[in-house]
């Protein structure tokens, strides 16, 4: 009996020995993890920096516009400088690029058709990336990858696609344009300086980019430099300016591929744009229109109303006016016939004496 007693007790020795060493190294790993995606928002972070809510799958209207934003617009500058990073400043490429390499965010790659897919065969490998656009990087002896932020190529992406969603959400009854996805463009000189290639570089999800975005501020005027706020919020109040190069339409076309000349097309952007701010102008009906039919009706009571005036008016006075004639009428036969009786008495026949 003792045997076994000692034999149990040897047992959970060694088990609490081997134990302790594989707690230990489950908590140096979580350490390590939690060092190394210290740039990764917990749940408190997200509720002190709330980003905008996704869409809903069910709203009851929706219309997916795609856009190029120029980085050398003055709306759009605040997302291209500093072109390098300047202590916590850095634009929203290196933001992205910075993500993407350490895993933080996943990136898809740009289809042909310009079509974006977030399915898992068209995630982009970084070092693939890399090594596809020759982007300099040093490879340590622990394999991860080291990069200068001179050879972030920042610089080079100097617009973005972005797809974007206006919709009318049923449950508030509101509207909003809430961003979907950005693409960066790379712009790079050829060899014989006649002019720049554009390169789409890769899609990714803002939902992904949303709670990295809400902490990088940026300076968003020219006169007052206090003026700030953060590139999610810049996002969220559509704050920046981009020409429309495509919609989701039941062909699949974009507008270069149905406007033949460019007078055409930007009449086409023009035209998708007037219908964007016309429904959220109408959502509740056209006030303008309500107004000059209120106006319409209010005047046509009021017509209305002076014609009854003018009948009530002119039927009191056409009676007396008729009651006058009358009188005067059966007052001049009256007279007639005393008139005539009295001539009648007159005219008689007198008998001469002789």
């Amino acid at each position: 009996m003792k045997k076994i007693l000692f034999l149990f007790l040897l047992l959970g020795m060694v088990q609490g020995i081997w134990a302790q060493p594989e707690a230990r190294r489950q908590a140096a790993a979580q350490k390590k993890a939690a060092q190394q995606n210290g740039d990764t928002p917990t749940l408190r972070a997200q509720i002190s920096f709330p980003t905008a809510l996704p869409m809903d799958e069910d709203v009851v209207w929706r219309r997916d516009i795609y856009r190029e934003l120029d980085l050398n617009n003055e709306a759009n500058a605040a997302l291209y400088y500093p072109v390098e990073p300047k202590g916590n400043q850095m634009n929203l490429f290196t933001t992205i690029f910075r993500l993407m390499m350490t895993g933080k965010i996943t990136v898809f790659q740009y289809r042909m058709d310009g079509n974006e897919s977030f399915a898992a065969a068209d995630r982009v490998d970084p070092k693939s990336f890399l090594d596809n656009y020759h982007i300099y990087y040093e490879k340590q002896a622990n394999g991860r990858i080291k990069l200068d932020n001179s050879d972030i190529p920042s610089r080079e992406v100097q617009s973005y696609y972005i797809k974007e969603s206006s919709f009318f959400d049923q449950r508030s009854a509101t509207f909003h344009t809430k961003v979907l996805a950005l693409c960066p463009i790379m712009t790079r000189e050829d060899d014989f300086g006649d002019g720049g290639t554009k390169y789409p570089l890769f899609w990714v999800k803002y939902d992904d980019l949303a709670p990295y975005l809400t902490r990088q501020q940026v300076m968003t005027s020219n006169l007052n430099n206090a003026v700030v706020m953060s590139i999610d919020d810049y996002f969220a109040r559509n704050q920046y300016k981009g020409k429309i190069y495509k919609t989701n339409n039941l062909l699949g076309q974009t507008l270069s591929q149905y406007c033949t000349t460019d007078s055409a097309m930007a009449k086409e952007q023009k035209r998708i744009e007037a219908e964007l701010v016309a429904f959220e102008k109408n959502i509740w009906g056209n006030q303008a229109r309500k107004d000059s039919l209120d106006s319409i009706a209010h005047a046509a009571k009021d017509v209305k109303g002076s014609v009854r005036k003018i009948r009530r008016s002119t039927g009191l006075r056409g009676a007396s006016a008729n009651a006058g004639k009358v009188s005067r009428v059966k007052s001049k036969q009256a007279k007639n016939r005393t008139s005539f009786a009295s001539g009648s008495a007159r005219v008689t026949v007198r008998r001469e004496r002789h």
